[in-house]
């Protein structure tokens, strides 16, 4: 069931609204006649919205993206293991700006309360009265755009990760994006934190076979062990995230995603898509 009607009103700033879930998210508030402020490091023209330029750590940028925004969609500073350090100021800076909701993205990895953005999904009840946290599962476009895994398909025909044999519900990021929106502009905001997934539950060998079914191109599951998972992770990142990223691996592998809901359907009234139907509309 659909929760509520939406309501034209207010303004939207999207943090992030070059990204994966922030585009997406700017672009259907746009496009169903949302007010939208699309913040990015270069302010970049996004359809249907004012561009604005953001830095998380450029509280200088932070006061004009807030300006005239009732409402926020947060992207945490990428590889940051402690986000809450730049995010936290900003938003009680937003609660004072008139901010009234805020919806995060964090991630079905990550409780309230734990490592990195789950600090700041604990503090976000405190500084708003309406709010919501998203915690989509690994987005199926990580084997579609620009993610490691995209790249290491594209250019050897190999998914390397130390999930072994776990399974994880995949997630197209126009739902979270669908999701998202509802979450902003619904007469009530969920003021929860809501797990999503797409419809099955997925090992790495499942979406090997998936990818070479559709496209015709072999793709191979390569199983590494955590410590070689985070070595490839630091030729990226730091050690710390790397680490946090091997370990969101090992826990795949122990059964900590192999899970499905229907937080997609609940929220905009349709099922969630499905991996082979987002390789065919490729």
């Amino acid at each position: 069931m659909v929760t509520a009607t939406t309501r034209v009103t207010g303004t939207t700033l999207v943090i992030g609204a070059t990204g994966t879930t922030g585009s997406r998210t700017a672009a259907q508030l746009a496009a169903a006649g949302h007010r939208v402020k699309a913040a990015s490091r270069n302010a970049t023209p996004v359809p249907g919205a004012e561009p604005v330029r953001f830095d998380w750590y450029d509280p200088a940028t932070h006061a004009a993206a807030l300006d005239g925004a009732d409402r926020v969609y947060l992207i945490p500073p990428l590889g940051d293991s402690d986000p809450a350090a730049v995010m936290l100021p900003f938003l009680r800076q937003a609660r004072a700006a008139g901010v009234h909701r805020a919806v995060l993205l964090s991630s079905s990895a990550i409780p309230e309360g734990g490592p990195a953005v789950g600090t700041v999904h604990q503090a976000l009840p405190d500084l708003f009265e309406q709010w919501a946290v998203l915690r989509p599962s690994w987005f199926m476009q990580n084997f579609t755009g620009t993610h490691m895994h995209a790249v290491s398909i594209r250019e050897d025909g190999i998914i390397s990760t130390a999930t072994g044999t776990g399974r994880v519900g995949f997630v197209d990021a126009e739902d979270i994006a669908a999701v998202a929106v509802h979450a902003l502009t619904d007469e009530q905001a969920p003021n929860t934190d809501l797990v999503l997934t797409g419809p099955e539950a997925l090992g790495y060998d499942d979406i090997a076979t998936t990818i070479t079914e559709v496209t015709g191109r072999p793709v191979a599951h390569h199983p590494l062990s955590y410590e070689q998972m985070r070595d490839r992770l630091m030729a990226l990142m730091p050690l710390e995230f790397a680490s946090i990223l091997a370990g969101m691996d090992r826990a795949i592998a122990e059964g900590a995603e192999d899970r499905v809901t229907d937080t997609v359907q609940r929220l905009t009234g349709r099922p969630a898509r499905t991996f082979r139907a987002l390789l065919e509309r490729q």
